[in-house]
């Protein structure tokens, strides 16, 4: 088992004070947005072994297990994260595993550089993800029955949206929401900016339903983002609470700290809030122009206190145990690789005592007990 000496990315929309608080530090006064854990080669964990990606190359069959690496190949194919967002994140979508292979081929193909600002599939694979609220979360996640954001959007008393109401009442839901979207992001720049302008005050003097709209629109002032983030369903999660983001599902994370998982990948195809590249029309490719609700997830309970949160992927599998004051050792061990993160309390996992914010890396079928007063995260795959 080893301990992990995870980074902490400085990202613009992170909080200054939610991860220090967490992991009982000052804070530095610069953003501190996501600690990473895992084999990611952008800012893997160090053991005393070396990185993750390290120890993971010398001999994936004996840290992830034979059956792992028969499914997903000699990498750890999950990144955990700490994200804490203290402002908006990107509104996003992330593709499916058949969309992601054949962008990446065409991109490889094209000679386009990885690291270029305008790529849009930097691997081969699929970033289905989870967020686990640890504090009140807010996010942005599937888009509202149409009919709905007419409502919505007709509350406003903002001429300029008035087009994108009448195509949402007068279409069937899919061509409804494709419409208004490709209308939004392909609007002339000034002329949004403008509409985007009336809608914030608009939101700001209207509250309630609207205050999330005008808190963006303060953080990404004129971005047409802000107008296609009213067609998404707004949630706050509670600590506990989760959601599940799928391929095509546009979402973004507003504010709030969480324990996210996701597919080991980087790709992203950005709809707005956000100064980055964004490409419409792979963008449209991508989306799933469906509506629904948000889909809150709330952690089963299995006979030995393991509380799942159910998805529908395997190369993740995110569960908790709330362990009391006096209570049994718990034995976690498993034929697949796990990290296991401590996010409240004090408790031990094996020969390591972990604190809120440490974890560590569980190599497959190593022994693992965990006994303590506090909550575990578990991290592992399903093979």
């Amino acid at each position: 088992m080893d301990r992990l000496d995870n980074t902490v990315r400085p990202y613009a929309w992170g909080s200054l004070t939610a991860i220090p608080r967490l992991l009982g530090v000052e804070p530095t006064g610069e953003p501190q947005a996501e600690m990473w854990m895992g084999a990611h080669p952008g800012a893997p964990s160090r053991t005393e072994r070396g990185t993750l990606v390290e120890v993971v190359d010398a001999d994936p069959e004996r840290e992830l297990g034979p059956q792992a690496v028969a499914k997903f190949g000699p990498r750890l194919p999950f990144l955990l994260k700490i994200l804490a967002a203290g402002a908006p994140l990107s509104l996003q979508v992330h593709p499916n595993l058949e969309q992601a292979r054949e962008g990446y081929a065409n991109e490889e193909r094209g000679g386009i550089p990885v690291d270029a600002p305008h790529r849009n599939y930097k691997d081969a694979n699929h970033k289905p993800e989870l967020i686990c609220a640890l504090t009140e979360f807010d996010g942005l996640c599937g888009f509202r029955d149409p009919l709905r954001t007419a409502d919505l959007l007709d509350g406003l008393g903002v001429d300029s949206l008035k087009p994108y109401v009448d195509l949402l009442r007068a279409h069937p839901e899919e061509a409804a929401l494709r419409e208004v979207l490709t209308a939004i992001l392909t609007a002339d720049r000034e002329e949004m900016a403008h509409t985007v302008a009336e809608t914030a005050a608009a939101c700001e003097r209207l509250g309630g339903d609207y205050a999330p709209y005008a808190g963006i629109a303060h953080h990404y002032p004129g971005d047409p983002g802000v107008i296609a983030s009213m067609l998404l369903n707004h949630v706050r999660l509670q600590p506990g609470e989760a959601l599940f983001l799928g391929a095509g599902i546009p979402h973004a994370y507003l504010s709030g700290l969480g324990v996210e998982i996701m597919a080991n990948s980087d790709n992203v195809l950005r709809c707005g809030l956000t100064p980055k590249h964004v490409d419409v029309p792979e963008l449209l490719r991508v989306v799933r122009f469906e509506a629904g609700d948000a889909g809150v997830l709330r952690p089963e309970a299995s006979s030995d206190d393991e509380e799942v949160y159910e998805t529908p992927i395997d190369e993740f599998r995110l569960s908790r145990y709330v362990l009391p004051q006096g209570g049994p050792a718990r034995d976690l061990t498993r034929a697949t690789p796990q990290i296991l993160l401590c996010t409240a309390g004090s408790v031990t996992a094996g020969e390591h005592e972990l604190n809120a914010g440490q974890s560590v890396f569980v190599p497959a079928g190593e022994k693992a007990e965990v006994s303590g007063a506090g909550t575990v995260f578990r991290a592992t795959v399903v093979v």
